[in-house]
């Protein structure tokens, strides 16, 4: 081992993801169980449901991922934890679980936020993966994940400046939202991204809320526009207002879909690019589960070449919640001496500041 061999824990909502993690960039094991078949009935997440199938499952995961890498618990070097923003019962399963951990086997336990996570996401090496230069500094970091969306700054590591974040709903309750009122079932962002590659008709306009100069977002209106050119869409298809009863024609979906799809993009691309500029920085770096929409990806990566910024972006299973990325940051944290007691707890803040 080139440096500290972090196990680290991610429960924070409806995955449950451990891995171990060296020198905070290569992942020697990388398990998550995913609760996306278990919500899909209710179209969302139900907070008890989801803490309880963190308790059946935390034990089992932790066993494959140190049968996968090879070693044992005692073998490593601290326990890193989400500990923050997410579902209460969710994040006490998962911090009790590593306060046991780094208790039992004398560990330091190193607190990580979950959405500090998705930045250090950027760092990670696969198993066998040839090694790359890491991101440079400055960059920007666009963050869009669950119910959080942000654009920071990052001068260096764990140094960060919160340049704009959404005023209302996030860009992936957006994706879910209208994913539902489309038929698309749940999760919205996977489903939406799949239809609107099949569009062929790319003329459906939603709209944009830019906010004049800010980097802030909304997609609170967004929402509601979607829900009335839906609606008429059905009723101009002779259907009625619930995507329950009925379907809509998979031409008029993917059209729709697109339409939506190619709004939020827009917007985020624009901003993110816009920051970029202003602040003079090196590279533009992208992290969250919406960071894996392919059309958000090509967007913001053909303008990033344009102007010669490196494009820090995680392949999309690293852009979903994981634990290698709370392993790469916890690693950074560890090597700051940022430690926790057993008296940590769950605190849902933003590690981030104007």
């Amino acid at each position: 081992m080139s440096g500290p061999l972090v196990l680290s824990v991610e429960t924070s909502c409806d995955e449950t993801g451990i891995a171990l993690v060296e020198d905070g960039r290569r992942i020697h094991a990388d398990v998550v169980a995913s609760q996306v078949a278990l919500h899909a009935p209710t179209g969302g997440i139900v907070p008890e449901v989801a803490a309880r199938a963190h308790l059946r499952w935390v034990v089992p995961v932790l066993d494959e991922a140190l049968e996968t890498a090879g070693v044992t618990a005692r073998d490593v070097d601290a326990v890193a934890v989400t500990y923050g923003p997410g579902l209460a019962g969710s994040l006490l399963v998962g911090i009790n679980f590593a306060k046991s951990l780094a208790w039992a086997h004398g560990k330091p336990l190193v607190p990580v936020n979950h959405l500090e996570g998705h930045v250090y996401a950027g760092w990670l090496l696969d198993p066998g993966e040839v090694e790359r230069e890491t991101p440079p500094f400055p960059l920007v970091a666009l963050v869009v994940s669950g119910g959080h969306t942000f654009l920071a700054e990052m001068r260096d590591h764990l140094s960060y400046r919160l340049l704009g974040q959404t005023i209302d709903d996030a860009a992936g309750e957006a994706f879910d939202k209208v994913g539902r009122l489309l038929g698309l079932g749940y999760p919205g962002g996977p489903a939406i991204s799949q239809a609107a590659e099949a569009a062929t008709a790319r003329d459906r306009v939603f709209p944009r809320a830019w906010l004049g100069d800010s980097y802030d977002v909304s997609f609170s209106g967004l929402k509601t526009a979607a829900r009335r050119i839906i609606g008429q869409a059905r009723a101009d298809a002779g259907l009625p207002a619930d995507e329950r009863e009925g379907a809509l024609p998979e031409s008029v979906v993917a059209e729709l879909a697109w339409g939506f799809q190619d709004a939020v993009v827009d917007v985020l691309a624009t901003k993110t690019i816009r920051a970029a500029e202003a602040t003079g920085a090196r590279g533009i770096l992208m992290g969250g589960g919406v960071a894996a929409n392919r059309a958000l990806r090509d967007r913001i990566t053909g303008e990033a070449a344009v102007r010669g910024l490196a494009m820090v972006l995680p392949r999309p299973g690293l852009c979903t919640d994981n634990g290698a990325m709370i392993g790469a940051a916890g690693a950074q944290r560890l090597a700051a001496g940022m430690r926790a007691g057993l008296d940590l707890d769950a605190r849902p803040s933003l590690p981030l500041a104007r």
